[in-house]
C-alpha cells in the first residue's frame, strides 16, 4: 500500500518500502512543518540531509543509515526503548500517534504492562537529539539502544581499569558514575562512544546516575531514577564533523570546553613525586633549584600537600585557605617569587572537602554552602583529609562565589593556579559534574587549572589521569590516556615520572629492585615525553646512574622542544574538538582495518598523533624493563624517522622495530611540518615526506602562521615568504630548518621555482 501525501502548490508523492512493507517517508521542507500522523503499522522513516533513520514501531526499534542505504547501526532485537520503575516496566513494544516533520519525529510508546511516554526525535546538525518522556510522574530508568556497533571507543576513565583494550565491546554497567569501577580512581567522567569505521556517535548528556551498555548485540545509554531522558544525542558523520558537533552539544548543554593555557603543556614538576609528605619551603626550593641548574625546562610546579599548618589536624587540607605552616614556610611569596623569576607557573592542591571544625567550614554551614543529608549537612569519607568531610555544593547560589573568595586567599600569595583533586568518593552517588561548577569559576578567573574531576566538558588546562605507579600494570597508562582522547580530555598529562617512588622509600615499602627502577624511569620519561604535558618528581640523582639521568633529561629536553607545537594543537583541538593534542589512530585513519587491532596488551601498539605531523611510538607496557622492539604500525604515507632520517613507506608494518631507550619513539609523518623551539626562538624543521602539504601554527599569542609545500623535487629546497623574500634555511641531512616569525607565511619550493 502507497501512502501519498499532497504538498499545496508543489505536490509530491512521498512514499518508500523497507524489507517488502510501506514505510512512511516525509519530505523536510517549509511546506511540510505542521508534520503528519502516521499509522502506527508502518514503519516510518525520518530523513536527515545526510543520513536517516528507520523505526520499527513495534518496540520501536530504530536503526541509522546514510542516504545511499548503508546500515550505521541497525535496529536492536528486541526493542529501541526500555522503560522502568521499580514496580514494573521494561522493553517498549509499541508506538502510535507518529508525526514526522521537518523536525524529526514525535511518537507515543507503550511497554507491555502499560507504562506510556511521549518520545521526541529532534534533527540536530550531523545528527539527531532523542528524549523520552514518560505519561506518569514518577522515578524512571529510560534506556535507548541499537544493535551493537563496533569498534567503539570512549567512555574515559572508564574504560581504563581492569581492562586490556581501549576497544569497548564487552562493556556493561548499570549504574555508571564516578567512582564506579571498584574504586575512587574512576573522575574523569564521560560516556561518549565514537565508532569511527561506521562514522557514528553517541552521548547521553545526564550527569547523575547512567546505563551504559557496549556489547556485540546492544549499544545503550539511559538514565536511572530520573523523571525523563532529555538528551541523548547521536553524530553522523566522519570523526571530524563528529567531534566539532560534540563539542558544540557540550557548549550548549553548559559542559563548557575551555581553551587551555600555554605553560601546561611544557614540563612540570609535583612535589609528590619529588618528595611525598617532606614538603617544605627549604625541600621544595632545593628540589625544584636541582632541576633547574640540571638543565631541565620547567615551566610549572605542584605543591599538592602539606604546606598547611600542620600543628593542628583541623588544619589538614587543602581549604585551609590562606594559612601556611609558619616553621615549615616561614615566607611562602619569597618561595613564590623565586621560582616566578625562574619562569614557572606555581600551583597549589585544592579539594572540595572541609573538616568540620576546620577554618571556614562554619561559614560554610551556616550559609548552607555545603551538600545535605535530610536537609543537615552531610559528612563524607573520602581519600583525604583522613576524617570525614563536608563537600561543597556547587550548585547551591553563592556557594562557588564563596569559595572562589576563599580561593583568592591564595592567589593573593601570587599561586597561578590549583591542581584540583578530590578522590575516595566511590561509595556515594554524587553528581558526575560536582566538581565543575568551581573549576570553570576559576578558569573564568584567569586561574591555572589541572583536572582531576569533570563531566564530559574540559574546565580545566590539562587533563590528569589517575595516579600511575611503578606497582600496578603499566598497560593500564596508555590504555588510559587513549581512552581520555577518544572521550573529549585530549590534554592528557600522564602522571609524574616514577609515580609514586618517593612515596613508597619514605615508608620503607619500595618493591622494585634498582636495575628494574632504572629501566622504568627510563622508559616512562621517554613515553611520558610524547604526550600534550609531562612532569618529573623523583630525582635521577638518587639512583646515580649517568644514563638514567641522561634519559630523563633528554625527554624533558624533546618535550620542550615541542612545546609550541604541542600547544599549537591544543589550540586547534579547542577549535574543532578533535583530539589533535593526542590522536588515536582510528579517529585518524577510520577506514583502516589495521589500526583497530593494536591498542591493546597483546600487540601494544600504544601508537598515536600528535598534531599534523608527528606518530608517537613509544614502547611501553608490562614488558618495559625487557623488551627493546615492537611491531609498529604505520598507515598510508611516508613516515621519516624523527631522529635519524630513515624512511619508509605505508601501509606496512615495521616487524621488530627496535625502540631502543636512548631515541626518541616518533615519526614524522602527514604534512612533515614540524614547528619547534631551539636556542630561545621558533623554527619550522620540514622532512621531506610529500610534495605539496600546508598547515597553520597557532602562536601562543594568538597570531598564526602558515607554512605550504610545494616542491617538485627535494634535492634543493628552497623557501620563501609568502610575498616572495628569500628565507634561509639550513638541512641538517634529516631536515630542513628555518626560522618562522608571528602573522608571517611561508613556501618550500624547488630550487628552480624561486622566483
Amino acid at each position: 500500500m502507497a501512502l501519498v501525501f499532497s504538498l499545496r502548490a508543489a505536490a509530491r508523492r512521498l512514499w518508500r518500502t523497507l524489507s517488502g512493507a510501506a514505510a512512511l517517508a516525509v519530505l523536510l521542507t517549509e511546506a511540510h512543518a505542521q508534520g503528519h500522523v502516521a499509522p502506527w503499522t508502518t514503519p516510518i522513516v525520518v530523513e536527515a540531509p545526510t543520513f536517516r533513520v528507520r523505526i520499527d514501531p513495534a518496540g520501536f526499534r530504530y536503526g541509522i543509515e546514510r542516504r545511499d542505504g548503508t546500515v550505521l547501526a541497525a535496529p536492536h532485537a528486541e526493542s529501541g526503548l526500555q522503560i522502568r520503575t521499580e514496580s514494573g516496566g521494561g522493553a517498549v513494544v509499541s508506538t502510535s500517534n507518529a508525526a514526522v516533520s521537518p523536525r524529526g519525529l514525535d511518537a507515543t510508546v507503550r511497554t507491555a504492562d502499560g507504562i506510556e511516554a511521549r518520545v521526541a526525535m529532534t534533527i540536530e546538525p550531523s545528527g539527531f537529539r532523542l528524549s523520552v518522556k514518560p505519561a506518569a510522574d514518577g522515578r524512571y530508568t529510560i534506556v535507548a539502544r541499537t544493535s551493537g556497533v563496533g569498534p567503539a571507543f570512549g567512555l574515559a576513565d572508564h574504560a581504563a581499569f581492569k581492562r586490556t583494550t581501549t576497544e569497548l565491546t564487552g562493556f556493561e554497567l548499570e549504574r555508571f558514575r564516578a567512582g564506579s569501577a571498584g574504586s575512587g580512581a574512576v573522575r574523569l567522567v564521560s560516556n561518549f562512544i565514537i565508532a569511527p569505521r561506521q562514522g557514528v556517535a553517541h552521548v547521553n548528556v545526564h550527569p547523575g546516575l547512567k546505563v551504559v551498555r557496549v556489547t556485540a548485540a546492544e549499544q545503550a545509554q539511559g538514565s536511572r531514577d530520573v523523571r525523563e531522558l532529555t538528551a541523548l544525542h547521536y553524530f553522523v558523520g566522519t570523526p571530524q564533523e563528529i567531534y566539532q558537533r560534540f563539542l558544540d552539544v557540550r557548549n550548549a548543554s553548559g559542559y563548557k570546553v575551555y581553551k587551555p593555557k600555554y605553560e601546561w603543556f611544557g614540563v612540570g614538576w609535583e612535589a609528590w613525586g619529588a618528595l611525598a609528605w617532606d614538603t617544605n619551603q627549604r625541600t621544595v626550593t632545593e628540589n625544584v633549584t636541582r632541576y633547574l641548574d640540571a638543565g631541565f625546562p620547567l615551566r610549572w610546579m605542584v605543591i599538592g600537600s602539606g604546606f598547611w599548618p600542620r600543628h593542628d589536624p583541623r588544619f589538614h587540607a587543602t581549604t585551609s585557605f590562606g594559612l601556611w605552616d609558619p616553621s615549615l614556610y616561614p615566607d611562602p611569596k619569597g618561595l613564590i617569587d623565586t621560582f616566578h623569576r625562574r619562569g614557572l607557573k606555581v600551583t597549589l592542591g585544592l579539594r572540595i572537602a572541609f573538616i568540620p571544625d576546620g577554618p571556614f567550614a562554619a561559614e560554610g554551614v551556616q550559609r548552607g554552602f555545603f551538600l545535605t543529608d535530610n536537609d543537615k549537612p552531610a559528612l563524607f569519607t573520602i581519600g583525604f583529609p583522613r576524617v570525614p568531610v563536608h563537600l561543597l555544593d556547587a550548585f547551591k547560589p553563592g556557594a562557588v562565589d564563596w569559595y572562589l573568595a576563599l580561593c583568592q586567599k591564595w592567589l593573593d600569595y601570587g599561586i597561578d593556579g590549583f591542581k584540583e583533586d578530590l578522590y575516595g568518593f566511590g561509595k556515594y552517588d554524587l553528581r558526575d559534574d560536582k566538581i565543575d561548577p568551581v573549576n570553570a569559576a576559576l578558569m573564568d578567573r584567569g586561574a591555572y587549572v589541572m583536572g582531576r574531576n569533570a563531566y564530559l566538558g574540559s574546565p580545566a588546562d590539562l587533563h590528569r589521569y589517575n595516579d600511575f605507579n611503578y606497582w600496578e600494570t603499566q598497560d593500564r597508562g596508555p590504555i588510559n590516556g587513549l581512552a581520555l582522547a577518544y572521550s573529549g580530555f585530549p590534554y592528557v598529562y600522564p602522571d609524574i615520572v616514577g609515580g609514586t617512588i618517593a612515596a613508597t622509600e619514605t615508608q620503607g615499602k619500595r618493591t622494585i629492585p634498582d636495575a628494574a627502577l632504572k629501566q622504568y624511569l627510563m622508559r616512562n620519561a621517554r613515553y611520558a615525553s610524547v604526550h600534550p604535558s609531562m612532569a618529573v618528581g623523583y630525582g635521577p640523582w638518587n639512583l646515580e646512574d649517568d644514563q638514567v639521568s641522561r634519559i630523563m633529561l633528554e625527554s624533558t629536553l624533546l618535550h620542550a622542544r615541542l612545546h609550541p607545537y604541542i600547544y599549537s594543537a591544543a589550540v586547534q583541538t579547542h577549535r574543532t574538538g578533535f583530539p589533535f593534542t593526542m590522536t588515536p589512530l582510528p579517529l585518524a585513519f577510520p577506514d583502516d582495518p589495521a589500526v583497530y587491532a593494536l591498542e591493546n596488551t597483546t600487540r601494544r601498539g600504544y601508537q598515536w598523533l600528535i598534531g599534523d605531523a608527528l606518530m608517537a611510538i613509544p614502547l611501553y607496557g608490562d614488558d618495559y624493563a625487557t623488551a627493546n622492539t615492537r611491531d609498529v604500525y604505520l598507515p598510508r604515507g611516508r613516515w621519516i624517522d624523527y631522529d635519524t632520517g630513515t624512511a619508509y613507506e605505508g601501509p606496512t608494518t615495521l616487524s621488530a622495530h627496535a625502540i631502543p631507550v636512548t631515541r626518541n619513539p616518533l615519526l614524522v609523518g602527514g604534512t612533515g611540518v614540524v614547528v619547534e623551539e631551539r636556542d630561545g626562538r621558533l623554527v619550522a624543521r620540514i622532512y621531506p615526506v610529500t610534495s605539496k602539504a600546508s598547515t597553520t601554527f597557532h602562536h601562543r599569542d594568538g597570531r598564526d602562521t602558515s607554512v605550504r609545500i610545494e616542491v617538485e623535487s627535494w634535492r634543493q629546497p628552497a623557501v620563501v615568504t609568502g610575498g616572495g623574500v628569500s628565507v634561509e634555511a639550513v638541512h641538517d641531512g634529516v631536515a630542513l630548518t628555518f626560522p618562522i616569525e608571528p602573522g608571517a607565511s611561508y613556501v618550500v619550493r624547488s630550487a628552480a621555482a624561486r622566483p
